[in-house]
């Protein structure tokens, strides 16, 4: 570091396709706020009440949604109401605090974060590694309710290791080897790991942010290009390498749900049952007839499905408004950042959660195969849940220091 911190090695950078003064004025934000508190305001107000708006909503649905569920599984309708207040609870203190924490910490410890995500990845393959339905993907303690999904941590922390990377010397994403082959060399180790659950879904979608990140960082189109080129043979590889297995009868019951409707297809079909049956304006909040259990887990990845039933398509409608205007407030967030890891943060989380909410509205439309990406702060469960708001909360740390 040599002294020189983070916000000053990247002042006077000015991100791809800015022009001479829009860099100036990023050294002289980047300055003030290096210098003193008085750049610092309460940040994106809008960004705040989307996320109120979205946690809440959820919370209410995922009562509806699990009503019948939880009845069956413990005989309290509340059950999963219970456990929801309690994650809502501790990802606001979450957010809260990251609210709070100068995001310039995060540019410092980019390399613990990516410690941190490595060890967690790793541990899933120790006694601690808890499997159910043939996939490892959470650690747990036995007699302690709380389990941790380390492939949803290890997006956050490829989000703060390329952003506090590249922020030592913005130009080197421009660089094969000193710029993207160790951001790279990371992404592939997570994907590796997280493969091994087996969990593809969630490591393409870390692929697809730490992918979005070097464009955003400025990287060059034909780098790019050839990475997506890879990651394309790469992907149809693994699936078709996995004949007969889980990759590929998902792709199988994508392509035509109802050739195995009580087998690989029926999670899909409930689906498409619970959105057709909805309609235009939905049977009304609490009137869902697929989460009577008939579709499997209607609180987790097809949520959107009961909304959709319950609420009609002017209630999934409003519903993609909201993540929009949050997208929309997070890119206009990370193009007024004042440096660059202010714009690398941002614009990372913009993503991880334009990203998700693009891949659950595809998989519960049957627009691609069955993954296990959840809807961002709608869906049940608390890991997901607190790492989206704490990163809603590093998000709007870098809208308190950003021009407005």
């Amino acid at each position: 570091m040599q002294g020189e911190s983070a916000m000053s090695r990247s002042a006077g950078y000015a991100a791809p396709g800015m022009g001479p003064a829009s860099g100036t004025r990023l050294a002289s934000d980047a300055g003030t706020a290096a210098g003193g508190k008085g750049k610092a305001h309460s940040g994106d107000f809008i960004i705040m009440g989307l996320i109120a708006v979205l946690v809440i909503f959820g919370t209410v649905m995922i009562f509806s949604a699990s009503y019948y569920t939880a009845i069956a599984e413990s005989g309290d309708p509340y059950a999963y109401l219970k456990k929801q207040l309690i994650w809502v609870a501790a990802g606001t203190v979450l957010l809260w605090l990251c609210y709070k924490i100068d995001y310039h910490v995060w540019g410092k410890i980019y390399l613990l974060a990516f410690g941190v995500g490595l060890l967690l990845l790793l541990l899933v393959f120790t006694p601690l590694g808890i499997t159910d339905m043939g996939a490892t993907r959470w650690l747990g303690i036995r007699g302690v309710p709380f389990t941790i999904m380390p492939g949803e941590c290890a997006k956050v922390a490829a989000i703060i290791f390329t952003a506090g990377y590249l922020d030592r010397n913005p130009r080197m994403v421009e660089n094969v080897w000193r710029g993207l082959m160790p951001v790279l060399a990371v992404a592939v180790l997570y994907f590796g790991l997280i493969m091994k659950q087996p969990n593809m879904s969630t490591a393409m979608t870390l692929c697809i942010i730490v992918g979005g990140m070097l464009m955003i960082a400025g990287a060059k189109w034909q780098h790019l290009a050839a990475l997506i080129g890879i990651a394309f043979v790469g992907g149809v590889v693994l699936i078709f390498a996995d004949e007969g297995g889980y990759r590929y009868n998902r792709l199988l019951s994508f392509l035509d749900p109802f050739a195995d409707m009580l087998g690989d297809g029926w999670q899909v079909v409930q689906s498409l049952l619970a959105l057709g049956t909805g309609g235009l304006t939905g049977l009304g909040l609490g009137n869902s007839i697929q989460k009577n259990l008939y579709l499997p887990e209607p609180m987790n990845d097809f949520i959107l499905a009961i909304i959709g039933e319950e609420l009609g398509f002017l209630g999934v409608l409003a519903l993609m408004i909201v993540y929009l205007i949050l997208i929309w407030r997070g890119c206009h967030v990370a193009m007024n950042a004042p440096d660059f890891l202010g714009m690398m943060l941002a614009g990372g989380i913009t993503i991880m959660i334009g990203v998700q909410v693009a891949i659950n509205v595809a998989v519960v439309t049957s627009s691609m195969p069955p993954t296990g990406i959840i809807l961002p702060f709608i869906s049940y469960g608390g890991n997901a849940l607190m790492l989206f708001m704490a990163s809603a909360g590093i998000l709007l740390n870098v809208s308190r220091h950003a021009d407005l």
